[in-house]
């Protein structure tokens, strides 16, 4: 693999100063024995300048080694860490300014500490490897980190998404599918095709795949129109912004580079913001606030009136509410859940608000009173019973018990795959305080029609010894507290 040529001198610099403590000279004595300068010789350890030949000869006779075992990549086994991290795609491939990283302040990181930085750097090649943390799930935790820095609001991928819709669909009108289809075909010579995931079923769990060879979008035969509008006008977004490094399937993606991944989540961005106007969603909510009782019909009305998916809606909810209403105390998650099944995967979570939720919780059941997964159990016993197959709209203000905050959540299950009988929900919450209670109305009234409840993280931390819904022992909470008795007990000891 070819280095850039300052992570060389990087290196070279890196190699060079290890050796030079091992040898217990300092830099003045280096540069003496050497006849360098002083600043010359930090210079070059600081990887900012790469010695010609003659020079490189006379370091390596002043510390007694060999020319080539000096010029040469390979790092000591304190300093292979930043060696393989040099090598990997990280430096070359994450936009670090996204993050407020200057580059070259990472570098000189490395160089004022390189062993300290080489243990953590190796800690975290350990924790991925321990994780079995794939290439792609670390972009889209990358991803994540970078949406919630920025409140996942992006005013250049807004203005995109009005510069569209002032020329395309303007005084206000909805983007249609008609539409999308006309600029993909006649606008980007784009070919639209369908594929029958019965007769092809290894592509079922595609929704779309783009072959830009011959400019070919397949959509798969068994989506809903919501579904088939969003990819759409997803691909107008790669198209109409010119994003030319991107995955070509979705909702799988395979990324061969961040910029893969930014690249998908600026064009499904794009797709939220022309399908879901930011004037018309504010009015909409602006209504919807100033309401004195909580409707959840009146959430599914809005919802059903921009043809969106629950999780669409409310991703551009977490786009619209910090930016145009102040509330960004708010976290999302995504819930899957098979009917007759006692298990729920967490498969989506995203948090502009650092507190609660499930953030963090491994191998751990999430607590049975959010209303995250009551509502999908009550979805499964309404698709059994009643022969139900809508959508289904909760709302619960939950305080937990621990730290006594509560939150609103709001939360809506529906079908995901009828095939295998798989149920989703999707939730948004929102931190309850006193800026929250000013852009909500209802939440001032007594009868806002608003469940009210006391839950927890997660089973294996929770007090509530009493609960009817528990289904794992308090193991985590057990240990706390053991600890605790323990570290009591060591204090008596005379």
């Amino acid at each position: 693999m070819n280095l850039p040529a300052d992570h060389i001198r990087l290196l070279f610099g890196l190699k060079l100063r290890q050796l030079r403590i091992d040898k217990g000279l300092s830099v003045s004595e280096l540069a003496q024995q050497s006849g360098l300068s002083i600043s010359y010789v930090t210079e070059i350890e600081k990887g900012r300048k790469y010695p010609k030949a003659d020079k490189i000869s006379a370091l390596a006779n002043a510390m007694q080694v060999d020319y080539d075992s000096l010029v040469s990549l390979k790092l000591s086994k304190k300093l292979e860490p930043i060696s393989d991290f040099l090598r990997s795609k990280f430096l070359t491939e994450i936009p670090l300014e996204l993050f407020g990283i200057d580059p070259s302040d990472l570098l000189e990181l490395l160089v004022e500490a390189p062993a300290k930085v080489s243990a953590m750097l190796r800690t975290f090649m350990d924790i991925a490897l321990t994780y079995n943390m794939s290439v792609e799930r670390l972009y889209l935790t990358m991803l994540r980190s970078y949406q919630e820095m920025y409140d996942n609001y992006f005013p250049d991928i807004e203005a995109d998404a009005d510069r569209f819709l002032g020329e395309f669909a303007g005084q206000g009108q909805p983007v249609s599918e008609s539409l999308l289809i006309n600029l993909l075909k006649s606008r980007y010579d784009v070919h639209i095709e369908s594929f029958d995931p019965l007769t092809q079923p290894e592509l079922t769990a595609l929704r779309s795949v783009y072959r830009p060879q011959k400019k070919t979008l397949h959509l798969n035969a068994g989506l809903r129109p919501e579904q088939r509008s969003f990819i759409l006008a997803r691909e107008v977004g790669f198209q109409f912004m010119g994003l030319k490094n991107r995955p070509y399937t979705y909702s799988w993606v395979e990324a061969d580079s961040f910029e893969q991944i930014l690249n998908n989540y600026r064009a499904s961005y794009f797709a939220g913001a022309i399908l879901i106007r930011r004037d018309v969603l504010v009015a909409k909510l602006t209504d919807l606030f100033s309401r004195t009782t909580w409707s959840n019909d009146a959430l599914l009305d809005v919802i059903t009136g921009f043809g969106s998916t629950p999780e669409r809606f409310f991703y551009r909810l977490s786009n619209v509410l910090p930016s145009h209403f102040g509330i960004d105390q708010l976290f999302f998650y995504r819930f899957n859940h098979t009917a007759g099944q006692t298990t729920f995967q967490l498969t989506k979570e995203m948090h502009l608000s650092r507190q609660q939720g499930p953030r963090g919780m491994v191998d751990e059941h999430y607590c049975r009173r959010w209303i995250a997964l009551t509502s999908l159990q009550e979805l499964q016993f309404l698709q059994q019973n009643k022969g139900f197959d809508g959508m289904l709209c909760r709302a619960q203000l939950s305080e937990y018990a621990d730290s006594g905050q509560q939150y609103l959540i709001i939360s809506v299950a529906h079908p995901f795959q009828a095939a295998t009988q798989q149920n989703m929900s999707v939730s948004m919450c929102f931190a309850v305080n006193d800026a929250l209670k000013s852009k909500m109305a209802f939440l001032n009234n007594p009868d806002n029609d608003i469940p009210y409840r006391v839950v927890n993280e997660a089973c294996e931390r929770c007090g509530i010894f009493d609960c009817r819904e528990r289904v794992a022992a308090p193991t985590v909470l057990q240990k706390k507290r053991q600890f605790a008795s323990m570290k009591q007990a060591m204090e008596k000891l005379t």
